[in-house]
């Protein structure tokens, strides 16, 4: 087993070859499945209908930049420091767009405490999420979030999950805000815009105690009307 250095927190690579090669979420609607080579045209052409939706997200346009996507974020799986997938539906196996856990953190609890040597992640962040157009506003990202934080605070059982996103991306914000994410604040020159000017982002986070609400939020969104 090896460790990544994460913001000062440790992160297991065990993750990456224990469990993020193969870790399927499966829904009603959509199937998170690990993101693989084989994804990049499903990727390069939910992309492509309509480039204008993506002002403020790092989108691959093109065979060739999904493909290198595809390789950052295999990448960061083999390192141990996320999980990507691909967003599929189920109805015809249509890629709908990607999201992915990262910046997992491991903390370093102290002997004797019950979370002591873990191979699990504490914390995590959900992020890199992007919805081919006619995707967007429908159960696609609802069921990825529900999916998503389930498996984080029930399976990994973390104490928190952030979001971010680009200040200038009202529509990510306002549906950050509509699975429960709780404002934090606004951290300046973050990181690399997909404009490649320093982004300020929106911090949201949900806690572990405040899972079951969400959980029933979420849930009751993707009931049929």
């Amino acid at each position: 087993m090896f460790r990544l250095r994460c913001g000062g927190l440790e992160t297991p690579g065990i993750l990456a070859v224990m469990e993020t090669e193969s870790l399927v979420l499966s829904g009603r609607y959509i199937d998170l499945e690990p993101l693989e080579h084989s994804h990049a045209d499903g990727l390069a052409a939910a992309a492509a209908v309509d480039p204008a939706l993506y002002q403020w997200s790092p989108v691959p346009q093109g065979k060739v930049a999904a493909t290198a996507y595809i390789n950052t974020a295999l990448a960061w799986r083999d390192a141990g420091s996320a999980a990507p997938f691909a967003i599929v539906r189920k109805s015809d196996r249509m890629v709908l767009g990607s999201t992915r856990f990262w910046n997992l953190e491991r903390w370093s609890w102290p002997p004797h405490h019950p979370r002591h040597g873990r191979q699990l992640p504490d914390a995590c962040e959900i992020g890199y999420t992007w919805l081919t157009g006619a995707a967007i506003r429908t159960a696609a990202n609802t069921e990825a979030k529900l999916l998503m934080l389930r498996h984080a605070f029930e399976g990994w059982q973390v104490l928190r999950v952030c979001l971010h996103t680009d200040v200038r991306n009202h529509r990510s914000r306002a549906a950050i805000e509509r699975i429960g994410g709780k404002f934090e604040g606004i951290l300046r020159a973050h990181r690399m815009a997909a404009d490649f000017t320093p982004r300020d982002s929106v911090r949201f986070s949900i806690l572990a105690e405040e899972w079951p609400a969400v959980k029933e939020r979420l849930t009751q969104r993707l009931e049929p009307a």
